[in-house]
């Protein structure tokens, strides 16, 4: 599962996701149908359109079997969490639970379903932003962390949210944009060359930042660092 971030925006990750894992012996498939998970609508408390979202989701993966791997902490645990709780006392109740029984993040299926002996590579100093969703919801700072092991990683303390959350940036765009400052201060004092992250949406939050102040510090999703011939 891509994500709507990714098929629109960043396409490259998905492409570099693919690598990865096929690099470490899997077959890849993207059904058709795809779109939005809902979490935007579910964020803002529109729960009935985001359960319409999350229903062409269970549609789209109803016909395959398998793990549904998403290279995003934040739309994996809106599947995960989430979707019981939208579909809770519906028809598709089951079918939603199975759907969420079956999702894993990227990073947590290399190296916790497949145990993959993948590593990131990278030519520089590395800075990890945790996505919040990601780090908070599923707990993958570990997962991260190991397929990191090898590349020069800064003193930077990632853990801290990067001012995105989704539409929050957009009603409230100066505590946004204030907690984005803070979080690119601590970038460039770290010395890192590159930001890396697990989330499109986060980096693309810290990519225009870092972009508007001129900076010449890189921006990759960690599937980039691990795709055969990247890094």
């Amino acid at each position: 599962m891509p994500t709507c971030l990714v098929d629109a925006l960043a396409p490259h990750v998905g492409e570099a996701a693919t690598a990865a894992l096929e690099a470490a012996g899997c077959r890849v498939e993207v059904p058709d149908g795809q779109a939005c998970c809902g979490q935007p609508a579910m964020n803002v408390g529109l729960v009935d359109e985001a359960r319409e979202m999350a229903g062409r989701t269970l549609d789209a993966f109803s016909g395959t079997e398998g793990p549904v791997v998403v290279p995003s902490g934040s739309c994996a645990e809106m599947i995960v969490h989430q979707y019981p709780r939208l579909f809770a006392g519906t028809e598709r109740e089951e079918e939603a639970i199975r759907l969420a029984e079956r999702v894993r993040e990227l990073t947590r299926f290399l190296v916790t379903d497949l145990g993959a002996p993948v590593k990131a590579a990278c030519d520089g100093a590395v800075a990890y932003q945790y996505s919040c969703h990601g780090l908070r919801g599923l707990g993958l700072d570990e997962t991260a962390d190991r397929l990191l092991e090898g590349t020069v990683r800064v003193d930077y303390d990632g853990t801290q949210c990067c001012g995105f959350g989704g539409l929050f940036s957009v009603a409230m765009p100066d505590v946004s944009g204030a907690i984005m400052g803070e979080r690119l201060d601590a970038i460039e004092a770290s010395g890192a060359d590159y930001v890396v992250g697990g989330d499109v949406s986060c980096l693309l939050h810290i990519e225009g930042g870092l972009r508007k102040r001129g900076s010449s510090i890189e921006v990759r999703h960690i599937a980039e660092l691990l795709a055969p011939g990247e890094g």
